[in-house]
Order: structure tokens, then sequence, then C-alpha cells
């Protein structure tokens, strides 16, 4: 196979010795000197067409190549993680506002990057979640935020980080465990509104008596003590 440069010498050599033909084939003088490229089906003028061809099939290859060096950009396959969007793998059920809700706790627009800059370990990235399922159920997505941060430490607890549990969500065999920290935050969310905001629950105080009362068989270490004064402080810094 011919280089580059050899490949187009040729193909302008072959440029130009059609265009001396055609000229010539112009003039009955220069067609009786040439006989051997007379017409376009002579043995001359096919041997140039197959060379010219060939260089240009040689050559598409090399032109339609990136350079080495060049940026290309590709899709992310289907598995990887996009914060823009939540992978539910629950059917979490619409459940509305009922009129028994006189809280100041329902959905009101949050600063993106102030609340995704604060959430850390299985909560980084998950700002988006917690915008999306406030808006799902009409609440705060800084109290959701909280209520999550209070709970795993702030994504580093163990049932954060083996269960995608960031809610202290119980179900009938202890914590409950979840597809994704998605999941979790809609379910955290989804009960908050049924069970809480839609019963008259109307502070932070209020839903810590029930969510999380003192002296429940299932707090041993008296964590519970803390979970009012906790989601209230994180709440205050999220706000």
């Amino acid at each position: 196979m011919m280089g580059p440069i050899n490949s187009n010498w040729l193909f302008q050599s072959a440029m130009s010795s059609l265009q001396q033909t055609s000229s010539m084939n112009g003039s009955g003088a220069a067609n009786s000197q040439m006989p051997g490229m007379a017409g376009p089906g002579s043995f001359m003028m096919l041997l140039m067409a197959a060379m010219m061809e060939n260089v240009q099939q040689m050559q598409t290859p090399m032109q339609q190549a990136p350079a080495a060096n060049s940026l290309s950009f590709t899709t992310p396959a289907s598995s990887s993680y996009n914060p823009a969007v939540a992978n539910l793998t629950m059917q979490h059920k619409d459940v509305a506002t009922s009129a028994a809700d006189q809280s100041d706790l329902k959905f009101r627009p949050v600063q993106f990057l102030k609340l995704d800059g604060q959430l850390d370990g299985k909560l980084s990235g998950t700002a988006v979640h917690f915008i999306e399922a406030g808006k799902k159920y009409d609440i705060d997505p800084n109290l959701l935020s909280a209520i999550a941060v209070h709970e795993t430490g702030n994504g580093s607890s163990r049932a954060a980080n083996e269960k995608n549990n960031i809610a202290g969500m119980m179900g009938k065999n202890g914590l409950r465990s979840y597809e994704s920290v998605a999941d979790s935050i809609y379910d955290m969310a989804r009960n908050l509104r049924q069970n809480y905001l839609n019963q008259g629950k109307e502070s932070i105080a209020q839903i810590g008596a029930k969510y999380a009362p003192v002296g429940a068989a299932n707090d041993p270490t008296g964590l519970n003590n803390h979970w009012t004064q906790g989601v209230s402080k994180f709440y205050t810094q999220l706000t």
C-alpha cells in the first residue's frame, strides 16, 4: 500500500494527465498525435480512472480518522449514576396534602447548591431527590434533608451504607432495606405526609414525639432523646 505522500502525488499526476487529455481531445491535431487516449473507453483513460478511485478510497479513511489528541464525548452506560434521575425501584403512592396540615413545613424552593454542598457520605449527590420528593409530597426539602442528616450522621451510618436506609424507617424485621437511597428518601417523605403532617403534626417537636419517641423499646441507648434537638439544628443550618 502506498503512503499518503505517494498516493497524493499519484492523484495529482492523474488529475493533471486527465486535464491535458481533455484539452488535447478538444483539437483534431492532438487526437491524431495521441491515439491511445482518443476516447473515454481507452486503456489509459480506464487505467487512470481506476487509479484515482483507488487513491480516493485510500484517502477517505485518513480524512475521517479523528486526531489522536481530540476529545470524544460518549454517552454514559445505563448503569451509571445520574443524580438528575431518581433510580426508583419502588412504587411510591401519591398522598395529597390534607386540610389538617396547618404547619409551616410545606414545600418551598431551596438553594440546590447550598443543600448539595452540605450532604456527605451516602447522602452525597442526593439533593435533587430531596427536592423532588418534597415536591411530590408537599414537604420542605430542608426538613427531609435534616432528618436524613441526623438519622445517618450525614450519610455515615451503618443503616445508610448497608441498607440504603437514611431515615430510620422500620419494617416487620427491623430496619428496612431499600434498593436505592432515592427510594428511602421518597418513602420517608410519603410517611411524613401521610402519618404526620396530614395528622396535624405542625412542628419538628410534634413530629419527633411520634417519629422517635423517648423511651421506645427499640431505642435502648436513648438516641431518641436527641432527635428533636438534632433535626432542628440541621434544619436551621440548611435554611
